[in-house]
């Protein structure tokens, strides 16, 4: 008895070559390419190419490859390939999204930006283009599914196909004599495999198996979560929106209203008429830095404490924090923290000695250690006069600041605080009907102030509670104190748990399709005058030696029931079950030259087979209920570099 393993060309046997290889394409010669026909056939899903082998095509074969085109892996490949393309302006090419963004690269790119304007690179993922790639897509993976999932359930519906022909043609086989009769071997073959968990099917004494469909329906759930991903990428770009808020603490806080917003971004399906109704205040910002080391001013803690309430009313609100990377669900929509800083509070007041402003104002940071940067504006202000005269302040803040090293922060927390300020009045334009930057001062119809002439510097170092007077009794301003402000995000997406189930599914299903072997064995039991010769052989989708592992497992399982026959006396040759002559016998032909060859690894040890019987020569061996015999004018096997397996 031996198991032979042919290590093949990484193609399935009777099944052509090419990109559609493995797909049923017509078999060459009578019994197929290698004799193996139907049985090597439809272990994958994927569509035969019909089209290669027929006709020159008319407008209908046309539109046929067309669609087979773009159905195909390749096509969809090349889809996806473009899609990440297209998604790369969109992460670098400011979006519609944010408008201000938008203006000010166009100010920075005057020359560049009518162009980014025609090819939609400001609004990319609704632009007409990114649009077909998308459809496309859709389109090639819905084409691919639903076919191949038709096709998926045909496979387990059918029975596995029978046995070819030529069972030494295949990439693992094994053949013994054995005085059990073909009915016992059936038997115990068709037991040893449905144990095995094969689907079996018994033909007479021949039995059909077959394993590993999962693999296949890992395929199918890949393609399908695939499917899944892209509808729940679409869905969250379609109802979606995201606004952002700045609250400084102690303040009225935030109501999930428009207004409320400093900007606001919605999406197709969902705009400002579907806000949910929540709040929330900040009640505190709490930080920690690194005093000491080289880590000296690297944070360690970030975290709002907060009081929230879902609903119009906020008479019972909840306490709740919010910190870097764990956002806060409130009425179902997610707050992010994004950043934070300083606000001095201060006041101020005019030429007629009244209070035109007292509160905090927001300073913008500009580096690790919090050097921040603000305008103070002053609408309501009054001259000496009693007419309106505007007047404006703009400079630093320094959490940790030092009057002689100038207005750059020595360290982000607050433990010196020093406000820088400069000095104006004037006309702010907030009456011309144009939007303004808060943070941002225009001072074309304004005029500063000079102060501290002794020195030449038009400005002053204020800590917490100095103040400056204005010349001419213009006016006063005193810092009297500092408080913390967070930025945050509100954002809305209703696609996100639809895209992490089809993710978790699109990796599920790859490891099955990777990991499982579709695999075929049969097991031919055929009476003979000297026993029942068995013969054994194993398909599998592609090229892994497992198959003749699996198919030794099972040879050794059917040794109790279908011993192997003691060789005769005088037998000096092992039956190679091909019926081929001791000259004629070569590697791979499944004879074994000496009886006290090693075995190679992975291979069933038996005790040698008696020499074929001129009897068998003569009267070829039938299949039952395989319709096809073993014909004495057949050519022999031809030889294989590796040997068999004895």
């Amino acid at each position: 008895m031996s198991i032979t393993h042919k290590p093949s060309d990484g193609r399935v046997p009777g099944q052509g070559s090419g990109p559609d290889a493995g797909a049923g394409t017509r078999p060459e010669g009578p019994g197929g390419e290698d004799g193996i026909g139907a049985a090597g056939a439809q272990l994958s899903t994927q569509p035969a190419d019909t089209l290669a082998s027929g006709p020159s095509l008319g407008p209908l074969g046309w539109l046929r490859w067309m669609w087979r085109q773009l159905t195909s892996m390749r096509i969809a490949l090349i889809l996806l390939f473009l899609l990440s393309l297209a998604a790369i302006p969109g992460s670098l090419i400011p979006q519609r999204s944010d408008e201000l963004k938008v203006t000010a690269f166009k100010k920075a790119h005057p020359d560049i930006s009518p162009l980014y304007s025609r090819l939609d690179l400001f609004h990319v993922y609704g632009s007409p283009w990114f649009s077909a790639i998308y459809i496309l897509l859709f389109v090639s993976l819905a084409g691919c599914i639903v076919p191949r999932s038709w096709q998926f359930v045909g496979q387990l519906r059918a029975k596995p196909p029978g046995a070819p022909r030529r069972l030494d043609r295949l990439p693992a086989y094994s053949t013994w004599r054995t005085d059990a009769s073909p009915e016992q071997v059936a038997q115990a073959a068709r037991k040893a495999l449905r144990g095995r968990r094969f689907r079996v099917d018994v033909t007479g004494t021949s039995v059909a198996a077959e394993k590993g469909y999962l693999r296949e329906a890992g395929n199918l759930l890949f393609h399908v979560a695939l499917f899944g991903l892209l509808i729940g990428f679409a869905w969250t770009s379609l109802n979606a929106a995201s606004g952002g808020k700045l609250v400084v603490e102690g303040q009225d806080g935030f109501v999930n209203n428009l207004t409320q917003y400093d900007d606001f971004s919605g999406g197709t399906l969902y705009g400002a008429d579907d806000l949910k109704p929540f709040g929330f205040s900040l009640d505190s910002f709490e930080d920690q830095y690194a005093t000491s080391g080289p880590e000296r001013g690297t944070a360690l803690k970030f975290q709002a404490d907060i009081h929230y309430w879902s609903g119009t009313s906020s008479a019972h609100p909840t306490k709740g924090t919010i910190s870097t990377n764990h956002p806060l669900s409130i009425g179902g929509e997610k707050v992010y923290l994004i950043s934070h800083g300083y606000a001095p509070v201060v006041t101020v007041k005019d030429a007629q000695g009244n209070v035109a402003y007292q509160g905090p104002v927001p300073f913008l940071p500009q580096d690790a250690n919090l050097t921040s940067t603000g305008v103070i504006k002053v609408p309501d202000a009054m001259g000496k006069n009693g007419k309106p005269d505007q007047l404006a302040f703009e400079g630093f803040f320094t959490p940790t600041g030092d009057t002689a090293q100038g207005p750059v922060s020595l360290f982000p927390a607050e433990l010196q605080p020093i406000l820088w300020l400069n000095a104006y009045h004037g006309d702010l334009g907030l009456d011309s009907g144009i939007a303004q930057n808060v943070y941002q001062l225009d001072t074309t119809h304004m005029k500063q102030y000079k102060l501290n002439t002794k020195t030449g510097v038009n400005g002053v170092a204020l800590g917490v509670g100095d103040s400056m007077t204005l010349p001419g009794g213009a006016g006063s301003l005193e810092f009297d104190g500092v408080k913390r402000w967070a930025s945050f995000t509100i954002s809305h997406q209703s696609g996100n748990e639809l895209a992490l189930v089809s993710g978790i599914i699109a990796i599920l299903g790859l490891m099955g399709s990777l990991f499982i072997q579709r695999r075929r064995i049969w097991v031919r039991a055929v009476p003979s005058d000297q026993g029942t010769l068995v013969e054994t052989g194993g398909l599998g989708r592609s090229e892994s030696a497992r198959i003749a592992d699996e198919l030794g497992h099972l040879v050794d399982q059917l040794q109790p029931d279908a011993p192997v026959r003691a060789a005769p006396a005088h037998a000096s040759q092992p039956d190679a079950g091909s019926g081929a002559a001791d000259d004629d016998a070569g590697p791979g032909s499944g004879a074994t030259p000496d009886a006290e060859a090693t075995p190679e690894a992975g291979a069933t040890p038996g005790p040698a087979a008696p020499a074929p019987d001129p009897a068998d020569e003569a009267e070829p061996a039938t299949v039952p209920g395989s319709g096809a015999s073993n014909a004495p004018d057949e050519p022999p096997t031809p030889p294989h570099d590796e040997g068999a397996r004895a």
